[in-house]
């Protein structure tokens, strides 16, 4: 069971001081004089969850008596630049804040056995998933370790967060690519909004085989919209098992998943301070892939988008290869080596991807038309497109604009889960 949890609308006051009492509840039950601490919140795309402050009241808490460090859950995404990370994580210093490099800074420490993985994906996957994390986070000896983040649908594990920050977060590329396929293998539109998927499963195997013994704990967040179209905090939840983690994804399943009919035409917005690549602002398809009718057109309005991949390589990958759709990637992939190597860039072409249903289209911000064309996307300007779609007066579900074009408005797709009764009924 969770420590405790507190489920209601939440100010920043209230979220603060729920991480004062989970820092208490931590001496208590983990280590009342902690001389070494390791915080693991999530990256910049989930900067809008309030982590970065949550991060930095935690630091705040620890560093008079203790040695505090951040490892920022990176993935394989960009590492933070000084300034995002001052934007993010507030007074934090600089030399504090390290930077997780998914290449070359991981160690292996086992596998989930490839047995395992073909029982759970029931034999859509048949391949071991190494377990190989951040040297700093198993050499380093660690008297507290606290994970920081926020639970809402996602597109690999189900929901987001929870070991998502061990095993992607700080997962080496071995673990990172077997991951990412082996949920691409078992659907995208199977894996969103489930709260226990193939992948979860394999993960919480993973920890109980080998982090049982770290002194760690969870502190999660769940956020909603309010009647006001305002995103706000409406859960917290502090504890040590996986109840925790079920807890705030039962709460998140809730509110975060909304039921539309199916949808011919979304205006969908990934903030220009979060989102630069595809790689990330893809969240728009995945999040709302389950509610667009066929034929229908998703516009995704991205100021900040300025490359396909967060790494160089799999940018090459994605503007060679494009999201062209899983059949084509499929076999594509037994014929490249370097998909074949990128196995979770090959499983993104293919999450990225609206297998030909309904139309893609992105308004980028430093991208050009004859760039977004060559990945299979279609462009719109963006200029224009903020002209006729301005965030400033559409709000969050359906508008109907001046000359009569019925649009559904997605202010934060990050946020969320939008889908028909039909897709969530109808699904393995």
């Amino acid at each position: 069971m969770p420590w405790f949890q507190e489920e209601r609308r939440l100010s920043k006051e209230d979220v603060l001081n729920l991480t004062r009492k989970a820092a208490q509840e931590a001496k208590q039950r983990i280590a009342s004089d902690p001389q070494k601490v390791l915080l693991l919140p999530p990256d910049i795309t989930r900067a809008h969850s309030g982590a970065g402050w949550i991060t930095e009241e935690l630091y705040k808490l620890f560093e008079a008596t203790a040695d505090v460090h951040v490892i920022p859950t990176l993935g394989q995404h960009v590492p933070h630049t000084p300034e995002q990370n001052r934007w993010m994580f507030g007074s934090i210093p600089e030399e504090k804040i390290h930077a997780h490099d998914w290449r070359n800074g991981s160690k292996r420490i086992g596998e989930v056995p490839a047995s395992f993985v073909q029982n759970v994906s029931q034999g859509k996957a048949d391949w071991e998933i190494p377990v190989a994390l951040n040297k700093m986070l198993l050499e380093e000896k660690w008297d507290l370790v606290i994970n920081i983040g926020h639970i809402v649908p996602h597109e690999v594990l189900g929901f987001a967060n929870h070991n998502k920050n061990y095993f992607i977060g700080l997962g080496g590329k071995e673990m990172i690519c077997a991951s990412h396929m082996m949920a691409a293998c078992c659907g995208i539109e199977n894996n969103l909004g489930n709260q226990l998927t193939p992948l979860r499963r394999c993960y919480n195997y993973a920890e109980k085989e080998y982090l049982s013994s770290l002194p760690d704990f969870y502190i999660e967040v769940v956020m909603a919209y309010d009647d006001n179209g305002i995103l706000g905090h409406t859960g917290f939840y502090a504890g040590d098992d996986l109840e925790t983690y079920f807890a705030g994804a039962r709460a998140s399943e809730k509110q975060n998943i909304t039921i539309v009919p199916p949808l011919k035409k979304v205006v969908a917005v990934m903030q220009g301070d979060e989102f630069y690549s595809t790689w990330v602002a893809n969240k728009a398809i995945y999040r709302t892939r389950m509610a667009m009718a066929d034929g229908g057109e998703l516009l995704i309005v991205a100021p900040g988008l300025k490359r396909f991949g967060e790494q160089q390589e799999v940018d090459a990958l994605i503007r060679r290869f494009g999201y062209s759709g899983t059949k084509k990637v499929m076999e594509l992939w037994k014929q490249e080596p370097i998909l074949q190597d990128l196995t979770h860039g090959t499983a993104h072409l293919i999450h990225g991807s609206s297998e030909d249903r309904f139309k893609i289209t992105y308004a980028p911000g430093h991208l050009t038309k004859e760039e977004i064309n060559g990945v299979c996307f279609g462009y719109a300007d963006l200029n224009e497109t903020l002209k006729r779609y301005d965030p400033q007066r559409m709000k969050n579900g359906f508008n109907v604009m001046p000359d009569g074009e019925e649009v559904y408005y997605i202010s934060s797709p990050s946020a969320g889960l939008w889908s028909t009764e039909e897709k969530l009924r109808n699904r393995n």
